[in-house]
């Protein structure tokens, strides 16, 4: 007699279940491919999904133990937790004054000439104690694991000396340790040139690849290297050489990439190996091949476009269709990632950049957990992955409803971690 797994934790009535399934990345038709369970329970035991099926067949594959975790979802779409592979969630201040010029038609490139952007956070953070980053920033964590995030990626950057940087990297690491969201580390310490560097670039890409990656390998405090490859940041050699560094040293590439401009980025994700290039705004039908050829998923920032003002977002529909695999993130930043919401960066897909809900619901799960190479444990609702689950009141489509019903419950290894009564 074949014995049945025990399940500690059963989420169990829900209207549906929606997931994708199978090998990742999903790209070009497979990008829609939803799969909707009815009659469905998930169940896991010690946070790791074990059966997720039809209610029948689960009464001859599981057995819920008598202390089990019951979640009824009765009223509810039962989705995988939300993957955010792009943010800049730890730093102090903010930049609320910038958001002010913008509004009166300043860009983005104009604040940067004026001091502010990236230059003043930097001066804020360096400022800041590790304590104070991590407090700052768990709030805003909070905020993400409200919105459905289970999963995140957190980048440094915004200290742009070995010291500052190594701070920032240890901020979150205490918070992955602390905080529910399961927290990615990259690397980020070509965000920009400092200012008193600005004429000695060549000295400060030389402390980034002798100094920093070193200590940030040696230290164990990062998986990913990240460069800003762009219009007055650094160029594709560059980028290159940095990148390069990281990869002798452990760290994988991932790049931001042609937001500003045409500039390079593309080729640059390729000839590295980058898993990712990262919001795209500027990327042509050429770059879109290289990236499809290159197997580099496209990360897309529409939040960041929105608040930018920038005037266009990423096609993400050309580069769908060019077969690139594309993901969603928030950029959560204290310039333009004004939003934690996963569900919005989901809308702003669908209604700016003319993806269909199915593709960017696995735009921000699977695809997203593939571009941190986590789809093996999150990203989907299939045995052997984590119980990161989010419950909808209502259909699929209620996921869009910005500034609607926020998830009726947020499930992080089967725990549940946010619940509300609506």
């Amino acid at each position: 007699m074949t014995s049945r797994l025990i399940a500690d934790f059963v989420i169990e009535h829900a209207d549906a279940i929606v997931t994708s399934t199978g090998s990742a990345p999903k790209r070009g038709a497979a990008q829609r491919d939803l799969v909707t369970l009815r009659d469905a329970i998930v169940a896991s035991r010690n946070g790791i999904i074990v059966y997720a099926g039809t209610a029948t067949d689960a009464a001859t594959a599981i057995e819920v133990g008598a202390d089990a975790t019951r979640v009824d979802a009765t009223g509810c779409t039962v989705i995988p937790g939300f993957v955010d592979p792009h943010t800049h969630v730890v730093f102090a201040g903010n930049r609320l004054d910038e958001l002010r010029r913008r509004l009166w038609g300043a860009t983005y490139e104009d604040i940067a000439r004026m001091g502010g952007g990236i230059a003043a956070t930097v001066q804020a953070t360096r400022a800041a104690s590790e304590d104070d980053l991590v407090e700052a920033a768990r709030v805003r964590l909070d905020e993400m694991l409200e919105q459905g995030t289970t999963t995140c990626e957190a980048k440094s950057g915004y200290g742009l000396t070995a010291a500052s940087e190594l701070k920032m990297l240890r901020a979150i690491k205490a918070l992955d340790a602390s905080h529910a969201i399961d927290i990615v580390p990259t690397f980020m310490g070509a965000h920009d040139i400092p200012a008193a560097l600005r004429d000695r670039r060549e000295d400060y890409i030389a402390t980034v690849t002798e100094e920093m990656i070193p200590e940030v390998a040696a230290g164990g405090l990062a998986a990913w290297c990240d460069v800003f490859c762009d219009r007055g940041y650094f160029t594709p050699q560059e980028s290159i050489a940095i990148l390069e560094a990281g990869k002798r040293a452990g760290l994988r590439p991932r790049l931001h990439a042609d937001e500003l401009a045409s500039s390079g980025g593309c080729r640059v994700a390729a000839a590295v190996g980058a898993r990712s290039a990262d919001h795209l705004i500027h990327v042509d039908q050429e770059g879109a091949d290289t990236l499809a050829r290159a197997d580099v998923c496209a990360v897309l920032l529409p939040i960041a476009a929105f608040y930018l003002k920038l005037g266009r977002f990423a096609p993400a529909r050309m580069l769908i269709d060019r077969n690139v695999p594309v993901a969603l993130a928030t950029d959560v930043n204290p310039g333009g990632g004004y939003s934690p919401s996963m569900p919005f960066a989901i809308a702003l897909a669908c209604f700016a950049m003319h993806m269909t809900l199915e593709e960017s619901i696995v735009a921000a799960t699977i695809n997203a957990a593939w571009s941190l190479g986590l789809d093996h444990r999150a990203g989907s609702l299939e045995t052997g992955k984590f119980m990161d689950a989010v419950l909808i009141r209502g259909t699929l489509a209620d996921v869009i409803r910005v500034n609607g019903r926020a998830p009726h419950a947020v499930i992080k290894r089967g725990r549940v971690v946010v619940t509300r009564a609506h």
